[in-house]
């Protein structure tokens, strides 16, 4: 669907097989930049290729037109099709510097961060050409005078990059902001609030486009925020209220706090016990909006 004028939002259903006949249903987004040719952010998994091409079919571009994927992180939920999308088209891949190892070896994520399903979520690895870090300027095509700028949002991975288009206010969130009773997913805790709270603080938002919520407008982006930061913040209470209670069994940790903030006990998982880990990190900070010890 076409968001404001020369940006599409497209979104790909797809499933996590987690146990035998057991899958779940997950969404990502990925998003369509229009000028004289097309910046793609993030990809979705193996296969969306094909509505992603057949969308840009039916609004009257080509496929071929596309010149670079803006990955936001390394994910295979955001990088699974830029194997087929690239051996397609032949464009160019820019990434968070963090993010590089990970996306230039899908093997080397998927022993060092197992996710299920791996090998049917992603298509391959691919290099990155373009390095992206923090306050850099994308200029993608002529936009009328549009820029992209990177911000560096670590937590969720630590390369995580945000990207912000000032003149109209869009911002592409990638999963930094996390949606309120679904399934967390972040390394660092702290990292991942402090991060939050920097987009919150960015003026002149208009349009929130993240991967994993509808898009936001208005005000009613920075209130997706706001309610973001409390659910981190319960999140945070939640496991180390149960780790106190000696719950200290990864899975069994998991487990007891997936019931108290309400996730189903099919979202338990090793990829959420390494999620509330994080928590388990920075456990003496009882408020994760609070500046760590040492910063002003």
């Amino acid at each position: 669907m076409q968001i404001v004028p020369f940006i599409h939002a497209l979104r790909h259903p797809f499933s996590i097989p987690v146990a035998p006949g057991i899958a779940l249903d997950r969404f990502v987004y990925s998003y369509l930049v229009y000028g004289d040719e097309i910046t793609l952010i993030d990809t979705g998994v193996a296969g969306c290729e094909t509505r992603i091409f057949d969308y840009i079919r039916s609004t009257g571009r080509s496929p071929s037109e596309i010149t670079q994927i803006v990955l936001t992180h390394s994910h295979p939920d955001h990088i699974g099709a830029a194997r087929a999308i690239q051996d397609a088209t032949g464009c160019s891949i820019a990434a968070h510097f963090a993010e590089r190892a990970w996306t230039e070896d899908v093997e080397l994520q998927n022993r060092e961060r197992p996710v299920p399903g791996f090998a049917t979520l992603v298509s391959g690895s691919v290099q990155v050409d373009h390095i992206l870090r923090d306050g850099d300027t994308i200029e993608p095509n002529a936009i009328h005078g549009w820029d992209l700028k990177v911000i560096h949002t670590p937590g969720h991975s630590p390369g995580s990059a945000s990207i912000f288009i000032q003149l109209n206010g869009v911002l592409f969130s990638g999963d930094a902001v996390p949606v309120t009773g679904d399934i967390p997913v972040y390394d660092d805790a702290l990292a991942s609030m402090q991060s939050l709270r920097r987009l919150r603080e960015l003026p002149g938002i208009q349009v929130l486009l993240s991967a994993w919520d509808e898009p936001r407008t208005g005000e009613d982006a920075y209130r997706q925020m706001d309610r973001a930061a409390e659910y981190l913040q319960t999140i945070h209470n939640a496991v180390c209220a149960n780790a106190a209670r000696g719950s200290s069994d990864p899975i069994e940790l998991a487990r007891t706090t997936a019931a108290a903030i309400g996730l189903p006990p099919e979202a338990v998982n090793p990829l959420l016990a390494r999620t509330f880990a994080a928590n388990l990190r920075v456990r003496n900070q009882k408020s994760l909006l609070a500046d760590p010890p040492g910063q002003e």
